[in-house]
């Protein structure tokens, strides 16, 4: 029967087996993590005002810094981090699209055209030569459509677009998580440069104080009024004071440098902007922010690992389906002649294949794939385990060092306050003739070291929120449709 009675038939059954063939390997579910029902300090967290999830969402705007919402916003634009991420998604998308491009027929169109002349000293061209009416001269042409199908009847072609399916979840998740930790980074450093200023400026202020000391203790030695250890003793004061300027002024050069580098521009660039003096962010308060099991949804790192732990096990279905026989069909429609027209009458051609390929003898190999697939989805399945306790760890300690980095800037705020009024009592003293300059100078140094210690407490404080922002997975959330996703494949 010629080609072209068969080939509706042939191709409407290869789709029928193709349509209805069994996939290879296990379907995934996504495996459960072991997380508590609830933190540790999900009682202390949850006396306080809640955060909504607009504010977790885009948490840096509630330290109210109009300042470091546009630094964050600047490095979530300009990151070289992120470009890298988004490339690397970039990538994973080509490969989805490769992997469904597997699973269709392919067909190209060849042509070729030649003229050749014939030796005659060769022994084909001295018998062609005998023949009457030769031409040594000759041309040929040809134009072919050619097809193929790779049949997917066991699923391992399916198998490998859910792995790169997966593979592309989870790229898109890490850059995700590259977002978050770019946010919270910028943060971290801005609020550190603010503490950094803020005690730099105190220490100058010591210095003044310091100074002032040993002139009124080296003017009552040289009266007699002051024996030398209390001058010696203010000569080391000032010396300890001037020595904290220069690393003071370091770190925050340090802290400066890195922040530049976090917004994707040379050192130096935010320099100037971030030397103007302001008042330093207070840390929002802040929940805890759901259970922990709703951190397998929140953290994109989860979600990453999750996902390739997903993709590593289609690529076991993939390798299970090595043990089935594959097949592949073929076809060939086209035209050639050795010196007439194309297309012309008796020009046509055509063929059809049916390829099968058994890796019959090689189970042992297949064997060793499949074993060593496992072993990557096993290390897979640990890594996400771990990864989830990591994250609950991470949010217990940033829990924890919130409340108590919190609890310990509002007691040197305290003490502060008490210190002011003394201070201000020893003015008051040393005006009506009562007490004498040292005094006012001494309780100068004392609320000094006191505002020094709360501008560390602040900055603690504020940095612990960014920690604890970032341990909640703060500033991603799901798409809607990957949410429901999930939902399905943990039923």
């Amino acid at each position: 029967m010629p080609l072209p009675r068969l080939r509706l038939p042939f191709l409407l059954i290869a789709a029928g087996l193709a349509a209805t063939g069994c996939t290879a390997g296990l379907d995934y579910r996504r495996p459960e993590a072991p997380l508590a029902a609830q933190y540790l300090h999900q009682a202390a967290l949850g006396a306080r005002q809640d955060a909504d999830a607009a504010e977790l969402r885009q948490w840096w705007t509630a330290f109210g810094d109009p300042r470091l919402t546009r630094l964050v916003t600047v490095a979530l634009a300009q990151n070289l981090d992120l470009e890298q991420a988004q490339a690397r998604v970039r990538q994973a998308r080509a490969a989805t699209g490769a992997a469904d491009a597997a699973l269709l027929p392919s067909a190209s169109i060849g042509g070729q055209a030649a003229r050749a002349y014939q030796s005659v000293q060769t022994p084909l061209g001295k018998v062609l030569n005998a023949t009457p009416g030769y031409d040594r001269a000759g041309s040929a042409r040809e134009l072919n459509l050619q097809a193929s199908w790779e049949l997917d009847l066991f699923g391992g072609l399916r198998r490998e677009r859910e792995a790169a399916r997966a593979d592309y979840e989870a790229s898109e998740a890490g850059w995700a998580a590259t977002r978050l930790a770019v946010a919270a980074q910028t943060a971290d450093l801005y609020l550190s440069i603010q503490g950094l200023q803020a005690r730099l400026d105190l220490a100058r202020r010591q210095v003044d104080t310091d100074a002032a000391l040993l002139e009124l203790a080296t003017l009552l030695y040289d009266k007699g009024l002051a024996n030398e250890p209390a001058l010696r003793q203010a000569e080391a004061s000032l010396a300890q004071a001037r020595a904290a300027v220069p690393g003071l002024d370091t770190a925050r050069e340090v802290a400066l440098h890195a922040l530049d580098v976090m917004l994707g521009a040379a050192p130096g660039t935010y320099g100037d902007e971030m030397a103007a003096a302001g008042v330093m962010a207070r840390a929002p308060r802040i929940t805890a922010g759901g259970s922990p099991g709703e951190l397998l949804r929140r953290r994109p790192d989860l979600t990453a690992a999750e996902r390739r732990l997903a993709a590593a096990s289609a690529r076991t279905g993939a390798a299970v389906a090595e043990y089935y026989p594959k097949f592949n069909f073929g076809a060939l429609f086209g035209s050639a002649t050795a010196g007439g027209a194309l297309f012309s009458s008796g020009s046509g051609q055509a063929a059809g294949m049916l390829g099968l390929r058994w890796r019959l003898f090689d189970f042992g190999r297949i064997d060793a794939q499949i074993e060593a697939s496992r072993g990557q989805e096993a290390e897979l399945l640990a890594a996400y385990r771990l990864a989830a306790l990591h994250a609950a760890e991470d949010v217990e300690n940033a829990c924890s060092a919130l409340l108590r980095h919190e609890e310990q800037a509002t007691l040197q705020a305290h003490g502060v306050e008490a210190l002011e009024r003394a201070r201000a009592a020893s003015l008051a003293a040393y005006e009506k003739g009562v007490t004498s300059q040292l005094d006012v100078l001494q309780a100068d140094t004392r609320l000094l070291r006191a505002r020094d210690a709360r501008a560390q407490a602040q900055t603690a404080s504020a940095r612990a929120a960014v920690a604890a922002y970032r341990a909640l997975g703060g500033g991603w959330q799901v798409p809607q449709a990957g949410a429901e996703a999930v939902a399905a494949r943990s039923m």
